[in-house]
């Protein structure tokens, strides 16, 4: 169909097929921001503002702001090893069906070729077509090439550089990378900020965002929070129908991501940042989280999530109904970290045994057992959850379902109290399959099993560092 910029004929959209299916896709934050490597990505708002740990850091390493600013990073930005080649490979190997690169950052500085402004990495600091790569070698290996959008908050993200002598007051026009450094709202989610993002802003905005979208067209179109200011909603419908109707086009449907109820449920895929949703839903959603637990982008002391807390996170979404974006940030030079390849390459040789438990499947109607809970919301993946062998997630898939147990137990013994004898011929939550057969997924190793009262008993000798999935193939 063809889509209006409103919010009635945008609800007809739906989520494509391989989205659902997908349930993994990997994030990248690659920036001028990779050059510094310190504290986090917001370093180029940080570093103007006075007191902070990363003012202070600039002005020991670098020198005052009014002589060496945020743009002086550009010609450090070389990405001399970048290879577009050995990054899919990498993501292929991790189990990745989507890949959604930064393409523009609150930063201003745009990773991809464009004739809206020269300050891109095509015309400066590593001078290739960043996105225009990773799409092709993306392609090639078989998953699909998403982009993200930060910009809209580039509308105040300079702004205290203002308030003293730096490189930012050298400038204001249009054509500076810092423009507008307006200033920034004391509260970031009064939905009526003030002072308002002006027209000529929100529309070069827009002009942006149907640039990636006519020369890239990314299947996943992912934006950062703050778009769902009340001044942006005319330009919201204007994007999303012209990016549902250009990918029509192409004979592709387009997923966008967002937070904070920025667009009405239902007409695209709700986000939560470092969180996941405490319970199973009955729509598709996504956690975006990192490898890095300190910042989405390189830093020399960031602390790496190990393939197991990323994997028992992975379980809780899909189990859930969720699909993980999982983030890695690569260094200056184009490369990607020891740490991250690791976390990334323990991931994929999981899903290389247990990925038909994952891909192409659905929540069961329990979505889980056991004493430990994940938190509802963004921001709660700040500490390792440590789960026990009564953990349980369920999905299903093949006709099958799968058990997933979130720790492995010593004595290879385990209980699905979900799963148990039938009581109550009239419940609609109780279990009354016929069990043809259980196996362990990763190994077809056999498994005895019993119905009792109080649940499923399973007996293995398959032990594992990570999560166990038992498949249990029904008559």
């Amino acid at each position: 169909m063809t889509y209006t910029a409103d919010w009635d004929s945008l609800s007809n959209y739906r989520v494509p097929q391989w989205y659902s299916d997908a349930r993994f896709g990997i994030f990248i934050h690659f920036g001028i921001y990779s050059v510094p490597a310190y504290a986090n990505e917001w370093y180029s708002r940080n570093m103007y503002i006075q007191g902070t740990r990363e003012f202070e850091h600039h002005v020991k390493t670098y020198g005052p702001q009014k002589d060496f600013g945020y743009k002086d990073f550009i010609p450090m930005f070389k990405a001399e090893k970048f290879n577009a080649d050995e990054w899919a490979d990498l993501f292929q190997k991790a189990g990745a069906k989507y890949v959604v690169p930064v393409a523009e950052h609150h930063d201003g500085f745009q990773m991809y070729k464009s004739k809206i402004s020269k300050w891109n990495a095509y015309e400066m600091g590593p001078k290739i077509d960043y996105l225009g790569e990773l799409k092709k070698s993306v392609e090639k290996k078989g998953m699909r090439l998403g982009a993200s959008s930060h910009r809209i908050e580039h509308w105040f993200f300079m702004s205290h550089g203002r308030d003293f002598e730096s490189d930012i007051n050298d400038s204001i026009t249009k054509d500076s990378l810092y423009w507008p450094a307006m200033k920034e709202p004391e509260d970031h989610y009064d939905l009526y900020a003030e002072p308002t993002p002006t027209k000529e802003f929100m529309e070069d905005w827009l002009l942006r965002t149907k640039e990636i979208i006519d020369n890239y067209h990314p299947e996943v179109l992912y934006f950062d929070w703050w778009i769902q200011e009340a001044c942006l909603k005319p330009y919201l419908r204007e994007m999303a129908a012209y990016y549902y109707n250009e990918m029509e086009k192409i004979g592709k449907v387009g997923v966008i991501n967002y937070k904070h109820d920025a667009f009405p449920f239902g007409v695209a895929v709700p986000d939560v940042e470092r969180g996941q949703m405490a319970l199973a839903q009955p729509f598709i959603w996504q956690t975006d989280t990192a490898i890095g637990r300190h910042s989405w982008c390189y830093t020399i002391d960031n602390e790496y999530k190990d393939s197991e807390e990323i994997v028992c996170n992975l379980i809780d979404a899909v189990a859930k109904n969720g699909n993980m974006l999982l983030n890695v940030g690569p260094k200056p030079d184009g490369t990607i970290s020891d740490e991250d390849k690791k976390t990334l390459l323990g991931i994929g040789k999981w899903l290389s045994e247990n990925g038909e438990a994952i891909y192409n499947s659905k929540p069961y109607r329990v979505a889980e057992e056991g004493p430990t809970k994940m938190a509802g919301g963004q921001f709660t993946d700040k500490q390792k959850i440590n789960y026990t062998p009564e953990d349980i997630r369920f999905t299903v898939a093949h006709g099958n379902i799968y058990v997933h147990v979130l720790k492995c137990a010593d004595n290879g013994e385990y209980i699905v109290k979900s799963l148990g004898t039938q009581k109550d011929a009239a419940s609609s939550t109780g279990f009354s399959g016929i069990i043809r057969g259980i196996k362990v997924l990763a190994n077809d190793s056999p498994v005895t099993f019993e119905r009792k009262d109080d649940g499923l008993h399973l007996k293995t000798d398959y032990k594992s560092d990570m999560p166990v999935v038992f498949k249990i193939e029904m008559l």
